[in-house]
């Protein structure tokens, strides 16, 4: 199938045809009828399918189409988790929308509010926020009655971060009838609970089995002590010539710590978390995209919004502390079928949290050890026997479940006296 056959108009077909788009993917096919007919959508898929695209393209062409407003009023909101994946879904829509007159802005935090309100005023067509910044502007005065579009893009990642408070506030401010897209890379009761909140009679498309990875991505894990996993993550890089390398920690202080060693082993390296600036942010990505920084060390602010072309290799050098992100961290890599490797440094503390990785992406990962790195089999986890136990202890109790015991600060109902008759 073609992007024409989906219905597009000409503009969006030439930049798509620009930008090197040939066939539309699975989850592509599936939702734009759905989003161009005016369907509130719960679509689930696998990070790097296209989904930016997914939502975007019908979006661009609904506003382009609609004659009920004027140029330059608010229609389309799209609110995302982070700032860096904003500002990735605008760099998308600018180049969908070259030869459109759609005028789009970004909310985020890290930038002067007083800025963000005079661009508003200038008029936008499409607003890209994150949640708490974008509710900020409608409390400021931000007119959102002519909203026909709202989409939560990665809803499951802003329901980790704690945004659910926000978005719950958000949705009854806009308009009574307007389209709500739900886009998510994984399938949570969480993310289930809030689709029947804001959605209303919606088409579902679920393209791949719930949260799993794709199937280009070659995932292993390397056996390691937990005081050797910086040298060998050097010798990786190194011995094997890794062009670049996305590096994901699970603490600032973690990412911190090994920037340093890396450097010491003289790699080319760069940092992202919550505590660098967004301009800094922003410098370092564009220059590990342009190759001028081999390794770049991530917290998981990074594994949501980083569309990086053809990134060869990411490498958990901590496993994230939620199952779910390694979700996203492995699918900045493998993007848009193209192969990509998924590495897992893993010391004996981690291979629960691995099994509970596995439990959710239905696969089990390959194990090895790499010559000179093999793990210390005297070294035990302290609390391995205990935490086996209490392991064990939570399934048996799980399958028979007991009523919770009366409270002993519960006064108990009297009973009720039974009433006597004649023949008693």
């Amino acid at each position: 199938m073609s992007f024409e056959k989906l219905g597009l108009i000409k503009v969006l077909l030439r930049a798509v045809d620009e930008l090197g788009y040939i066939h539309p993917t699975s989850i592509q096919k599936r939702a734009i009828p759905l989003i161009m007919a005016k369907s509130d959508l719960f679509a689930t898929a696998q990070t790097g399918t296209g989904k930016t695209a997914a939502f975007a393209l019908p979006i661009l062409q609904r506003l382009t189409k609609s004659s009920e407003v004027q140029e330059g009023t608010l229609k389309a909101v799209i609110l995302s988790p982070t700032r860096e994946l904003s500002i990735q879904i605008s760099e998308d829509i600018a180049g969908f929308s070259k030869y459109m007159n759609i005028h789009c802005a970004v909310l985020v935090g890290g930038k002067d509010i007083a800025s963000q309100q005079r661009e508003l005023k200038k008029g936008v067509d499409i607003i890209i926020a994150t949640p708490g910044r974008f509710l900020e502007h409608v409390e400021s005065g931000l007119d959102v009655s002519n909203v026909e579009i709202f989409v939560l893009d990665e809803a499951d990642r802003m329901l980790d971060m704690g945004f659910a408070k926000e978005i719950r506030r958000v949705h009854p401010l806009l308009p009574k009838r307007h389209q709500t897209l739900l886009f998510s890379a994984t399938f949570s009761d969480k993310v289930r609970k809030l689709s029947k909140l804001v959605l209303t009679k919606p088409a579902f498309v679920e393209t791949s089995k719930k949260n799993s990875t794709v199937d280009t991505i070659n995932q292993v894990a390397y056996m390691v002590d937990t005081d050797r996993k910086a040298e060998l993550l050097a010798y990786l890089i190194g011995s094997r010539n890794y062009p670049q390398v996305l590096v994901f920690t699970r603490t600032k202080a973690s990412a911190d710590a090994l920037i340093l060693e890396l450097k010491k082993d003289g790699l080319k390296c760069g940092i992202i978390h919550g505590d660098k600036t967004q301009a800094n942010r922003l410098k370092t990505l564009a220059q590990f995209k342009e190759g001028a920084i081999k390794v770049l060390v991530a917290t998981d602010i990074a594994s949501r919004g980083l569309d990086i072309e053809n990134l060869p290799f990411v490498i958990n050098y901590e496993l994230p502390a939620v199952a779910e992100d390694y979700v996203h961290r492995v699918g900045r890599t493998g993007r848009a079928g193209r192969e990509g490797e998924a590495i897992s440094l893993l010391d004996i503390y981690e291979k629960y949290d691995m099994k509970e990785i596995e439990k959710l992406i239905g696969l089990k990962i390959e194990q090895k050890t790499v010559a000179g790195f093999e793990p210390d089999p005297t070294i035990r986890r302290k609390d391995q026997d205990e935490f086996k136990a209490k392991s064990e202890y939570k399934k048996v109790v799980l399958k028979h479940v007991r009523k919770p015991a009366k409270s002993p600060f519960v006064k108990p109902t009297a009973k009720k006296k039974r009433k006597t008759t004649k023949r008693d």
